[in-house]
């Protein structure tokens, strides 16, 4: 999947841009809070219908703008036309637009246009909460597989149910079993799908930080769920009367983690920055490969900042795998340095091209005279 040009009306500080892409590497450039992320905000509204940030979508629209637009151009990897077109109006809803046809409903739309995205905040995937964690889990098997959305959903609102009984303070078992049988059937699905994903991509974490490393770490990621040791209506069970008390559900799905490993150690108590910023990245092509691999479509792939807090062996590693283009397909990064981007794009067999950002416009340059090649 390739995106062949985007079209922005005030989109957060980009009050109109029309940008042409080639299907290669695409590099932004230009002093911090100028737009370069923004842009690939927008692309990533287009692939996933929402945004990189936590931001309320109310928010990504310019300041004394009534709404948003963007529509982009794609490529498939079998060669076909795709058009995609999202919008928001203030104090109303978003559209989203596949071919001009309306979603109605836009969960539909995941894992039509597969993308991986590394952003600066991605170190909260080891340093935050397990609420990430499982956030990433969800959004990535989600765009593999959709019946994994519909088990999510479903376990949401039997467990929002059982959360409404445990407050009201029900004690009738047989209501709480009805809830419970429900709620397992997909809690199993849930957990065997997330179990398998991170089988799948666990080894694939380990080269990868091993290559950013040079080799002188290892890295490795571990799934935690309750339903690893025992089925869900037993846990339930045995929790219910301290749920009770609690007013929520306490155990279940909606708790599992990913444990982050340094070695031996943890990688979210012992991790310098550039370790946790080596394993997101690392975490993050895992995923990139993941997705190729179970969906058959090439993810565009988005770095956003990603040599900030390295040194310089650990960039020099990754400017390497960055370059190798044929393995990633459609890149877009980000930098405020001049002189990493040129060492990307000299070490360049295929298309590529550069742009300067500059308060949320965008001029494309020329290397050495001539045109970003």
């Amino acid at each position: 999947m390739t995106l062949d040009n985007i079209e922005i009306l005030d989109f957060k500080n980009i009050t109109e841009a029309r940008l042409e892409f080639t299907p290669g590497v695409n590099c932004l450039v230009g002093l911090n809070g100028m737009g370069k992320s923004n842009l690939l905000e927008a692309i990533h509204m287009m692939c996933l219908a929402r945004g990189m940030s936590s931001m309320p979508e109310s928010a990504m629209i310019r300041h004394g703008a009534d709404m948003f637009a963007i529509k982009g151009n794609f490529t498939s990897d079998a060669g076909a036309p795709e058009q995609v077109a999202v919008g928001l109006v203030r104090g109303k809803g978003k559209s989203l637009k596949r071919n001009g046809k309306e979603y109605q409903r836009i969960s539909r739309h995941f894992g039509a246009f597969p993308l991986v995205s590394v952003t600066p905040a991605d170190t909260q995937l080891v340093a935050g909460s397990a609420e990430e964690r499982r956030r990433l889990m969800d959004m990535v098997i989600s765009q593999a597989d959709p019946s994994y959305l519909t088990h999510l959903i479903h376990y949401g609102r039997s467990l929002e149910s059982r959360n409404k009984m445990l407050r009201a303070g029900v004690r009738d078992d047989l209501l709480y079993e009805s809830i419970e049988t429900s709620m397992a059937a997909s809690a199993q699905a849930i957990n065997a799908a997330r179990a398998e994903w991170v089988k799948d991509i666990a080894p694939r974490l380990s080269q990868y930080y091993s290559v950013i490393a040079g080799g002188a770490e290892k890295a490795s990621i571990s799934y935690s769920s309750v339903l690893n040791d025992a089925t869900l209506p037993d846990i339930l069970a045995q929790c219910r009367a301290k749920d009770i008390a609690l007013g929520f559900t306490s155990k279940g799905v909606h708790r599992d983690d990913l444990l982050t490993h340094l070695g031996d150690y943890s990688m979210r108590r012992l991790g310098s920055q550039g370790q946790v910023k080596s394993f997101t990245l690392a975490l993050r092509l895992a995923i990139f490969d993941y997705l190729k691999g179970a969906g058959g479509k090439t993810p565009i792939l988005l770095l956003d900042d990603i040599f900030d807090k390295l040194d310089a062996s650990r960039v020099e590693h990754i400017l390497k795998m960055v370059s190798s283009s044929d393995t990633f397909g459609q890149i877009f990064i980000t930098d405020t340095n001049r002189e990493h981007i040129d060492s990307i794009l000299s070490g360049l067999h295929g298309d590529s091209r550069l742009f300067e950002v500059t308060d949320g416009q965008f001029t494309p340059i020329t290397l050495g005279g001539d045109e970003a090649h």
